[in-house]
């Protein structure tokens, strides 16, 4: 079978749900027994997200061979329940800066470079790349941004050049777009998307299926109305309802009939589909028998985007514990300001996520205090991890002015350092310890038993690590390094002794946590803060004793 091309572009607004859509279909593509690769072309001229701040566009996914990139790839893994590479993401800064080394190296001869054919030549060699490195069946394109976006036309163009040169037979164009609600009229408006389509048109793309996102029920009289001014068959106008959470989706979309209706317009061969599990997870979602209370404290939480991995690990552990999570957010800064126990009473977990810059790290440290000291169940995320071994050095050893050397030169006490790999690193972009290493776990510990194995590999993404010097003192005061590097260089899992469940990665394992399979350390850390809450619903009140 010939590699089979489907191309999603969004259309009226941006955030519409292109990601999780472009999820869903891989995921129904999936179901069928099809191998399926799913791509993201992001329109930035940033070679990467890895220096954008949080605040731009969420959070960083780091994919297990390193690569700095969008969180839907996140979505895409998630939803696939397949690790992706590097060649999953495309940015325009890297087409334009692979362009420009071709040129200064001379491969083009002495031509005139221009957008058409040498950037769009290098888009379409991106696109085919994916496809034959992971030897799928079925590669899904999804386009960044909004058409008519300036940044996005070359990639559009391409996408047109590819559907002549794969054949109409072998690509698909889907088209997202937005149906507004007007309050002083009581209807959903189809103006726009006619008018996205149009634009879509104007550069050569006719879309073979229209996906209409909608807050309110999209009637027949409407799907006709967008199939007549938009020239797509109706079967190919599919709504898309607000769902109250976005594991719906792909069971929303199968029975509107698009995974059937792709697989007739691209000439897939007939196969029966399998959804149950997928299906019976959502309903445990849906249906918990109890819910738990966990404290976000981060920098970033007026985006919750920012932490969007660990946001959704939450929920994977919580379904498999048959509860819901229920997230408070908690800025750090406010912990500078106000007393913990105001501020994180009554939850029965706290995460603490990672991080870069001074903001905030003083407010971290207090919910590591308060955890230990209050018997709160605790996880620690790369910065994190830090934060809790600076609070231990500083409280439990006495330590006073205990930190990290990035965000305190001078500190008397620097328990985290510079890793030596990072001596000498003056860039920014994509210069820290990414991607996937392994890890020894120590038998005996929380972490070896949460994971129920010695070695594993996880995902990172920094260039701090806890300081070998002071780890003799750190273990005998009780903090055991559970995990490290196999040659036992590289501490890489923190725990506190004779603590109910605190315990700190260096790494991320939010990355690697999918519906059905969540993560070992999140699976533990939800099941102590249940443990907790049961505990303090039979004895009514909270009555673990201060810790020194």
């Amino acid at each position: 079978m010939a590699t089979k091309y489907i191309f999603v572009t969004g259309g009226v607004v941006s955030s519409v749900g292109k990601g999780i859509t472009t999820a869903a279909i891989g995921r129904l593509l999936k179901s069928r027994g099809f191998s399926v690769v799913i791509q993201k072309l992001d329109p930035y001229l940033n070679v990467d997200p890895g220096t954008m701040s949080p605040y731009q566009h969420g959070e960083v996914f780091v994919t297990a061979d390193g690569a700095e990139t969008d969180l839907d790839l996140g979505h895409y893994e998630r939803f696939l329940d397949q690790d992706l590479t590097g060649l999953s993401s495309v940015t325009a800064g890297q087409i334009y800066q692979a362009v420009i080394a071709k040129e200064r190296r001379g491969d083009y001869l002495g031509r005139t470079i221009q957008a058409v054919p040498h950037v769009t030549n290098e888009i379409k060699d991106r696109i085919r790349a994916v496809g034959r490195a992971a030897g799928a069946q079925i590669v899904v394109v999804e386009v960044g941004g909004t058409v008519g976006d300036i940044e996005g036309q070359p990639f559009l163009e391409a996408i047109r050049q590819m559907r002549n040169e794969e054949g109409r037979d072998d690509t698909l164009s889907i088209h997202v777009t937005l149906l507004p609600y007007l309050s002083t009229t009581g209807e959903l408006k189809t103006k726009p998307t006619q008018h996205s389509v149009r634009e879509l048109r104007s550069l050569g793309i006719q879309p073979d299926v229209i996906v209409c996102r909608s807050d309110l029920p999209v009637g027949e009289d409407l799907r006709q109305k967008v199939s007549l001014f938009c020239d797509v068959p109706r079967q190919g106008v599919v709504p898309l309802l607000t769902m109250p959470t976005i594991y719906e989706v792909p069971l929303v979309l199968e029975e509107a009939g698009l995974g059937d209706y792709i697989g007739e317009r691209l000439g897939l061969p007939r196969a029966a589909r399998d959804l149950r599990d997928w299906q019976e997870w959502v309903q445990r979602l849906k249906e918990p028998q109890g819910e738990v209370e966990v404290a976000v404290v981060g920098k970033y939480v007026e985006l919750p985007d920012a932490y969007l991995s660990v946001r959704e690990a939450l929920i994977h552990a919580g379904v498999a514990h048959h509860v819901a999570v229920r997230l408070r957010w908690v800025h750090s800064q406010d912990l500078e300001h106000h007393s913990p126990e105001a501020v994180l009473a009554g939850v029965d977990g706290i995460v603490v996520p990672g991080g870069f810059g001074e903001r905030g790290v003083e407010g971290k440290i207090a919910a590591a205090r308060y955890a230990r000291q209050q018997g709160v169940p605790y996880l620690g995320l790369c910065l994190g991890m830090q934060v809790m071994v600076m609070e231990y050095a500083r409280h439990v050893l006495g330590w006073e002015g205990a930190h990290s050397t990035e965000f305190d030169p001078e500190t008397p006490y620097p328990v985290i350092c510079l890793m030596e790999e990072q001596l000498g690193v003056t860039e920014k972009g994509g210069t820290m310890r990414l991607g996937s290493y392994p890890c020894h776990l120590r038998p005996g510990t929380r972490a070896r038993e949460a994971y129920g194995t010695d070695l594993v590999m996880e995902r990172h993404r920094h260039r701090y690590e806890f300081n070998n010097r002071y780890r003799d003192a750190l273990e005998g005061a009780g903090l055991v390094c559970s995990g490290t590097s196999p040659d036992g260089e590289l501490v890489e899992v923190c725990e506190v002794r004779d603590h109910p469940f605190m315990v700190g990665s260096q790494f991320h394992p939010e990355f690697r946590s999918r519906p059905g399979r969540p993560h070992p350390l999140f699976l533990g850390f939800v099941g102590a803060a249940l443990e907790r809450r049961r505990q303090r619903t039979a004895l009514g009140t909270v009555t673990t004793p201060l810790r020194p």
